[in-house]
């Protein structure tokens, strides 16, 4: 797991070469506070194939404005730089690891 910000977004995330789950998130907010422990074990399961970065929405507009945040938590996928797909809101364990499972790429599970 890796904190980013609008400085560092390129360079840690666009730049990856393995794909990317960006969690945007506040601190105030339950529901991402709620999630925040699947996503970590989930992260650390998939490590070597998966790179999870946390990115605090209030502190960091440009990143939101990028993946058009409106609510959180906004949970983008991303491989290469390009949007692979969109979670927003909170989801069980289980559903979390399905919806990530289902999108990378063959073999990297």
């Amino acid at each position: 797991m890796v904190d980013a910000n609008d400085a560092d977004f390129h360079a840690v995330v666009d730049e990856s070469s393995i794909p990317v789950l960006v969690d945007v998130w506040a601190p105030w907010c339950g529901p991402c506070r709620m999630v925040s422990p699947a996503l970590e074990k989930l992260a650390g399961e998939l490590a070597g194939n998966l790179k999870l970065v946390k990115v605090d929405a209030d502190e960091n507009p440009i990143v939101s404005r990028r993946f058009g945040v409106q609510s959180i938590p906004t949970l983008v996928l991303l491989e290469h730089g390009e949007v692979v797909d969109t979670q927003i809101g909170a989801l069980p364990e289980h559903l979390l690891r399905s919806w990530v499972e289902s999108r990378l790429p063959n073999g990297e599970r």
